[in-house]
C-alpha cells in the first residue's frame, strides 16, 4: 500500500459521533496495521560524533540562512523570528514528539522516510540533484553541525 493511500485514510479518521466509534475503531485497527505492514524504515541513527551537541549553536544552524535556514519552511519557537515558513510541521514542541534518534534521521537524509519530502538531504552527499559543483561531495552541514541541531531540537518541549 502506498503511504499517500495510507495518509488519506487517516485524514478520514476525523471527528466522529457516538454510532461511528465502532467503525472508527476498526478504520484505525486497519491503518496501523497498514503502516506496519509497509515496513517502515528503522528510524535509530547514533550520534554523529562524540561530542556532544550544543544547544546555542544548533539555534544558530536552525537560524542562519548560510547554515540549515530551518526557518524558511518551518514556524520555530523564537521571538527573534518575526517571519518563518509553514511548508513544513512547526518546530514547537518536535522535542516531546520525536527522539533524537528520529530527528537525527529526519535531518541526515528525510527522503528514506518520504521519498517526496521537499526537504533537503543535511548529511547526504551523494546521489544528489542540482548541486553547483563547488558543493559536489559536500554535505549542507557536517557531523557536529547535525548534532548541535538535534540538540537543539530536543530541547524544543
Amino acid at each position: 500500500m502506498q503511504a499517500s493511500k495510507v495518509r488519506r485514510c487517516f485524514k478520514r479518521l476525523g471527528t466522529f459521533r457516538p454510532g461511528q466509534v465502532r467503525l472508527t475503531l476498526m478504520t484505525s485497527l486497519w491503518f496501523v496495521s497498514a503502516v506496519l505492514a509497509m515496513g517502515l524504515p528503522d528510524q535509530t541513527v547514533t550520534p554523529l560524533t562524540s561530542e556532544p551537541g550544543d544547544v546555542s549553536r544548533g539555534r544558530e544552524v536552525v537560524l542562519k540562512a548560510e547554515k540549515g535556514n530551518c526557518i524558511l519552511c518551518h514556524a520555530v519557537p523564537e521571538p527573534s523570528v518575526r517571519f518563518s515558513g509553514d511548508l513544513g510541521p512547526p518546530l514547537h514542541s518536535v522535542g516531546t514528539r520525536l527522539s533524537a534518534a528520529q530527528l537525527r534521521f529526519r535531518v541526515i537524509d528525510s527522503s528514506r522516510l518520504n521519498p517526496d519530502t521537499v526537504m533537503p538531504a543535511y548529511h547526504r552527499s551523494e546521489n544528489l540533484k542540482r548541486v553547483v559543483p563547488q558543493y559536489q561531495g559536500l554535505p549542507i552541514l557536517n557531523a557536529q553541525e547535525i548534532e548541535d541541531l538535534i540538540a537543539y531540537l530536543s530541547s524544543l518541549k
